[in-house]
């Protein structure tokens, strides 16, 4: 298994793109709860990871608003899963997506080389103009537009759907 990218390796391929981004590092959070701290500082929208995969091992990360709620009874239906989907194993994160539980972000994109992951991005996180997601660690956020947050998937070779997941 090749070695997961690190933050400096995600924002030097955003510097290659030429996206502009900005990264506030703080205490390691392992839930929105815990992160609640940070809104003051760091504006736009905040999002949450659900790392799901179906019967078929079908994989899929979901990035939705934080507080928004995701039914995962019908999601599949949504997304186009073979089956309702319950939560991938953290082997599975860290080895499709290069990071641990607590850590995870749309930015996982740039360690997906082998292209595993179905990435779903909920339209109403993408209203807003900001969108922040850790930089592959949780000792940090990294604010980034969201037309720029498509183009650095686009540029891994993911095209994320933009669909509503939230209730």
């Amino acid at each position: 298994m090749t070695t997961p990218k690190t933050p400096d390796d995600l924002f030097r391929l955003l510097d290659e793109l030429g996206i502009a981004h900005k990264t506030k590092t703080h205490p390691p959070v392992f839930t929105v709860a815990e992160s609640v701290s940070l809104r003051d500082e760091i504006p736009g929208g905040h999002t949450k990871n659900l790392f799901v995969k179906d019967k078929k091992d079908n994989f899929f990360l979901l990035t939705v608003e934080e507080n928004a709620s995701v039914d995962l009874k019908t999601v599949h239906t949504i997304i186009g899963a073979a089956s309702k989907v319950s939560f991938g194993k953290p082997e599975k994160l860290m080895e499709y997506l290069g990071v641990m539980p607590g850590a995870v972000t749309a930015f996982g994109a740039i360690n997906d080389t082998g292209k595993n992951v179905t990435f779903v991005l909920d339209k109403d996180l993408m209203e807003h103009d900001v969108i922040n997601c850790h930089p592959l660690s949780n000792d940090a956020t990294t604010s980034i537009g969201r037309d720029d947050l498509v183009r650095f998937m686009e540029a891994t070779g993911h095209t994320p759907l933009v669909l509503k997941v939230t209730a």
